[in-house]
């Protein structure tokens, strides 16, 4: 199965009497054109989108392909992560949280409550963040919401 484009959303689609199949598409992969990958059923598929994959990505809830008996999901799995949680008497170290993130290219996402931000886990970062007075740097396993994401992109570059 070849997959050319987004269909749409989940939450929009009518589901009723058809198999819901969904395939893993890594944090690191969302904004990549082409795939080969197999869905949690073993079906395989491959996936070429156009350069609109750049801006959107593929996120957790869109589909991919959908007939009368199947709807292909994206779901976008749990990984190791760096939960930041910026004491409210230390604000000001929210520049800093963010330099130290960027500095290094890594993504940066808005946290669930306020003052709290995630980004990828390594142990470098997590010990430099942790250093940081009136934060609080831990790992966690978590799903990164893409809807919540500060810097512009998702790379792969390097130094």
């Amino acid at each position: 199965m070849l997959i050319e484009k987004i269909v749409g959303k989940i939450n929009d689609i009518d589901v009723t009497d058809r198999t819901v199949e969904y395939v893993d598409i890594e944090w690191f992969e969302a904004f990549k054109k082409v795939h080969r990958k197999t869905t949690e059923t073993g079906r395989d598929i491959g996936i070429r989108l156009d350069d609109t994959v750049f801006k959107t990505g593929l996120v957790t809830g869109d589909v991919l392909y959908m007939d009368d008996s199947i709807v292909v999901v994206v779901n976008t799995p749990p990984c190791e992560s760096i939960l930041v949680t910026v004491a409210a008497d230390y604000l000001h170290q929210v520049a800093k949280v963010c330099y130290e993130i960027g500095n290094r290219h890594a993504p940066l996402f808005f946290g669930d409550e306020d003052n709290t931000f995630v980004t990828p886990y390594n142990e470098p970062m997590l010990h430099i963040l942790g250093q940081l007075h009136g934060i609080t740097a831990e790992k966690k396993l978590l799903k990164f919401n893409f809807n919540r994401m500060i810097s512009a992109t998702v790379s792969s570059h390097h130094h």
